[in-house]
């Protein structure tokens, strides 16, 4: 079994500390840094005094150690232009102390982080997958022109081969990437195993795994996690077993079996806190598993494990990551009806240093302030919800590169005008969302905008308000025939019935009876009768309701009406829709006690 593990004891003496600091660099072992914080300070300090002892080599080469640390932490924050100035710089002083295969370690640590620097651009992962493609291409060519490399520097050499070809495979999801991920892999896992590069070995197993999850294969992903598990209970290293389950909790969230992964994130944790919260990734273990409480049904503790992965992610200095995760977990609060906490987080993140002075991406900063102005909609206070959307709105018109996101916030602010009776100012919205979504189209938010806003114009102005109400119809049915000859597909309602029976109710508020009984009629006669599956039994039976209504009651016409109610409900009953038949019933009841 592998050892169990014990805080060890930041040493004492000072060519200990350094000594104790590369052990741990060398196996990849969590507390690792721990030593490296503690020799930055004291290098830092007026009256250090480096060591003069051949064992601990020349001050020089500490420099570079330290600049490596300081190169790989910031790769872990996502700064890997950062990451890479600092690695190019620790290879020029390796150089200096006469250590040519750790100055291409350095140099090939810096390749591989220059080529993960985000790339803006519709070809962005093309452009990365490039990137990586040349930047595997320099790795090998500085490990051919490197001789007499240490074992343990090799094997991370072939790491970082195997691990840009890994990245490449992830940007691009190409089938054609798979294989050579997958000879690299071997070659370090040979490598690893001729010479007893335990970690390297699990690390190469983990590629493996990886690779196969990239392809689509995952039960092939989860044979190569069960075997490297088996591996690492007998072998070690322990701190890899953290992140190998957890890698299992995906790949079984991916296989849609949420109690396994459930199981398996759990554990998961419960080994991480024995190590370092930054060496396990702990803060994205709390995410997985919030995903995981979610598929369960279990939304209070997914919460709990959001709010937990963000606070990690925030001492870790990954703000950005923070953010997206409170984001989601505000609106999580705000879907449980939470609305009070749900702006009392957002409120605190708002008020932050770095956002008030501009200094987080305005994208994120936005998203956060549409929850907000959702919750405070949800929470009642419509006018403060309309003053923050009709803002938004402003802003997002100057997102050359996301009209899609433009349409759907202008959409909603042209709604929440309408809730308020400002139908001028909602007008004007809705041809801002109309505009955006000619670049990029959002058949069904801009559809399901235009249909509110007539509902709420026929709703507020009965009459006088249905020649506008009309005009707002007119425009969803142009977006239905957009999305109908762009072969889209609703994941809600169909965008032609839902049109239908809302001419049917604006109609109806307007008092064009005839009207709104034959548009009602149109959205059965699309819709089709239900069958045994909750397909549209609802939609349908609410269009059997409106219709009934406007022809018993307003049309005074309540034997046909009856005649409609009572099949559709024969027709819901027999198919087992029972609850839908309710308000059906109801009104037939109420015609036949008025006649």
């Amino acid at each position: 079994a592998p050892p169990a593990r014990t805080a060890a004891a930041v040493p004492e003496s000072l060519p200990e500390l350094i000594a104790r600091a590369r052990e741990l660099d060398e196996q990849g072992h969590p507390e690792g840094p721990a030593c490296w914080a503690r020799l930055r300070t004291l290098v830092a300090a007026r009256d250090y005094t480096h060591p003069d002892d051949p064992a601990v080599g020349p001050l020089v080469r500490l420099r570079a150690d330290l600049l490596a640390d300081e190169a790989s932490r910031a790769g872990d924050k996502d700064e890997f232009a950062v990451a890479a100035d600092l690695y190019e710089e620790a290879a020029g002083l390796y150089d200096d102390a006469g250590l040519p295969g750790r100055a291409a370690l350095a140099r090939a640590s810096a390749l591989l982080a220059a080529a993960e620097v985000p790339v803006q651009g519709a070809d962005a992962a093309e452009a990365k997958a490039a990137a990586l493609t040349e930047a595997h291409a320099s790795i090998v060519r500085l490990h051919e022109e490197t001789p007499g490399l240490a074992p343990h520097l090799e094997a991370r050499l072939l790491r970082m081969r195997a691990t840009a070809l890994g990245l490449r495979l992830q940007t691009s999801g190409s089938e054609e990437h798979v294989a050579p991920v997958l000879a690299e892999v071997e070659l370090l896992h040979a490598f690893a195993t001729r010479h007893d590069v335990v970690g390297q070995v699990s690390g190469a197993l983990l590629l493996r795994a990886s690779t196969y999850a990239l392809s689509g294969d995952l039960p092939a992903a989860v044979t190569e996690i069960d075997a490297l598990l088996h591996r690492l209970k007998a072998h070690g290293p322990a701190w890899h077993l953290p992140r190998t389950l957890g890698l299992r909790g995906r790949l079984q969230l991916g296989l849609q079996d949420a109690q396994t992964a459930h199981a398996d994130l759990t554990e998961s944790l419960r080994l991480a806190a024995d190590w370092p919260a930054d060496a396990v990734d702990a803060a994205r273990l709390h995410g997985d598993l919030a995903q995981a409480c979610m598929y369960l049904g279990r939304p209070d503790e997914a919460l709990r494990h959001l709010t937990r992965s963000a606070e990690l992610d925030l001492r870790h200095g990954s703000r950005t990551e923070a953010f997206c995760t409170y984001s989601n977990a505000a609106q999580l609060s705000l879907d449980l009806g939470r609305v009070e906490d749900c702006i009392a987080l957002l409120d605190s993140l708002l008020a932050e240093p770095d956002v008030t002075a501009g200094e987080l991406d305005d994208r994120l900063v936005a998203q956060l302030r549409l929850t907000r102005a959702r919750a405070l909609h949800a929470g009642d206070d419509l006018k403060a919800a309309t003053a923050e959307f009709v803002a938004l709105a402003a802003e997002s018109a100057g997102w050359d590169d996301d009209p899609g996101s433009h349409a759907m916030i202008a959409a909603e602010t042209a709604v929440l005008l309408g809730e308020s009776g400002e139908f001028g100012r909602a007008r004007e919205a809705a041809e801002q969302a109309l505009a955006a979504h000619a670049r990029d189209p959002r058949y069904e938010q801009l559809s399901n905008c235009l249909r509110e806003l007539a509902r709420l114009q026929g709703q507020q102005q009965g009459p006088d308000g249905l020649a506008d109400a009309l005009a707002f119809l007119a425009d969803a049915g142009r977006v239905a025939d957009e999305a109908r000859a762009a072969g889209y597909e609703a994941r809600g309602r169909s965008l032609d019935s839902a049109l239908a029976y809302e001419y049917g109710r604006v109609n109806a508020y307007a008092g064009a009876y005839e009207d709104a009984l034959a548009a009602l009629e149109k959205a059965l006669a699309l819709l089709g009768e239900p069958g045994a599956e909750q397909d549209h039994a609802e939609e349908w039976a609410e269009c059997v309701r409106l219709a009934g209504a406007v022809e018993g009651i307003y049309l005074e016409r309540p034997d046909p009406a009856l005649t409609r109610l009572d099949a559709a409900v024969a027709r819901l009953t027999a198919l087992g829709h029972t609850d839908e038949t309710e308000p059906l019933t109801a009104l037939a009841a109420r015609l036949r006690d008025e006649e």
